[in-house]
């Protein structure tokens, strides 16, 4: 008996190391690989990329009208066509056992990337973490292992799909942990970190390792952790608000033949705003580096704009039948609200950054809609490149976002039972 146990123990643990060496690399190359696709995607349809000296991108007025309004119609068609015959489960669902069809996801993920690198309003990050899903489950399979195995094996590898893209170890482990698993045992962190970990190494090696986010140095001085105190209630109400709107349309998105006319509608629309304001297009990221680049009381209209505007094409975007993800639309608008409080605060609190109060906002609005203090933290200070000691400001923002988020969540459903 006792010999027995120990060799499934030795087996439990090559299965598990086995996963980190085998899936860990094959998810950062296909997670690279999307990033270099994203990038291709953008030159091909709007002739340039967007960076952190451009975060507007470099495109013609008319060819990013004509970029989104192409792309919302190839979109509409193939979606169309895969919702007739299959059924794609989201990362959550993937996790919980529901089997993903190969090539139907494999087309599904592609056309994220298509839209997103066109310039549809939606996130980006959903692509890779189902690739990695994929990758998980298929491998738990072939490995044979328990349901309960196959569920911690699918969801580390999802989040090393997400640390893969964005270089960002401790965020990836801390989605599959933290959102996926609502598990920290020793077991599934260490299979989580060890994945992403060696995910983000592999992808580095193919596409760089650049801080996605350009901001001052983050120094927690007491003019900063005033006005953390005040970002963090806002953004706990504004990001509950946000969260409430993208379930919304998630829950009511179209998925009948009616994304033929739907998602182009939205296509239209985008593209016309983005005529003029760029910045609205894509993942978010041109108008989070937009926020973190103000400086003058002038950019305060223009960044509510910005922020308002944002959130209603994501909405608008997931609501037409588009799937994709509303994490960096959140890092954006968020941004974009904390770079006001900035420009608003700094005659008081002076020497206070813009960029790094833009940035805290980011972390505190994310970790709200997304329900997700620990991977909005680290996400943040991982694509920025920021020093460890700026989780003292980053922590302080999130921790009393999600506390006001979270008592607005409990008064909300006590009323409505009433």
């Amino acid at each position: 008996m006792e010999q027995t146990r120990q060799e499934n123990s030795m087996r439990d643990i090559g299965v598990l190391l086995m996963v980190i060496v085998v899936a860990g690399p094959l998810i950062g190359v296909a997670a690279a690989s999307l990033s270099l696709l994203l990038e291709m995607t953008q030159h091909v349809m709007l002739g340039g990329v967007e960076s952190v000296a451009h975060p507007e991108g470099v495109s013609l007025p008319i060819r990013r009208v004509v970029s989104i309004l192409v792309a919302s119609f190839v979109a509409a068609v193939i979606w169309w066509l895969i919702r007739r015959r299959h059924t794609i489960p989201s990362v959550g669902q993937a996790v919980h056992g529901k089997s993903m069809p190969v090539l139907a996801s494999l087309v599904h993920i592609v056309l994220q990337i298509f839209i997103v690198g066109s310039g549809l309003s939606i996130g980006r990050e959903t692509a890779p973490r189902e690739l990695g899903a994929l990758i998980g489950q298929k491998l738990s399979g072939w490995l044979r292992v328990s349901t309960k195995d196959m569920a911690l094996i699918t969801a580390c590898c999802a989040g090393a799909g997400f640390a893969g893209v964005y270089d960002a170890p401790l965020a990836g482990m801390f989605f599959a942990v933290e959102m996926l698993l609502v598990d920290a045992s020793i077991r599934t962190v260490g299979v989580a970190l060890g994945t992403s970990v060696v995910a983000a190494f592999s992808a580095s090696l193919i596409k760089g390792n650049a801080a996605f986010y350009h901001i001052d140095p983050i120094v927690a001085t007491p003019h900063l952790m005033i006005v953390c105190v005040i970002v963090g209630p806002v953004m706990g109400v504004l990001g509950y608000l946000f969260r409430q709107g993208t379930s919304w349309a998630s829950t009511h998105q179209t998925r009948s033949i009616h994304i033929l006319w739907q998602l182009p509608l939205v296509g239209l629309l985008t593209g016309g705003i983005a005529y003029y304001l760029p910045q609205i297009m894509g993942n978010g990221r041109g108008l989070a580096q937009t926020a973190y680049n103000a400086h003058t009381q002038s950019a305060v209209l223009i960044l509510l704009a910005l922020a308002a505007i944002k959130t209603v094409a994501t909405i608008a975007t997931v609501r037409s039948g588009a799937s994709g993800g509303v994490l960096t639309p959140a890092i954006a608008a968020g941004g974009a609200l904390g770079a006001v409080i900035a420009i608003c605060a700094a005659p008081i609190l002076p020497g206070v950054s813009i960029s790094v109060v833009a940035l805290i906002a980011s972390a505190a609005f994310l970790a709200t809609s997304q329900k997700a203090p620990l991977m909005a933290s680290c996400l943040m200070i991982e694509l920025s490149h920021s020093s460890v000691h700026s989780l003292v400001a980053v922590g302080t923002a999130v921790a009393l976002s999600v506390l006001v988020s979270h008592t607005l969540s409990v008064l909300f459903s006590q009323r409505n039972l009433r």
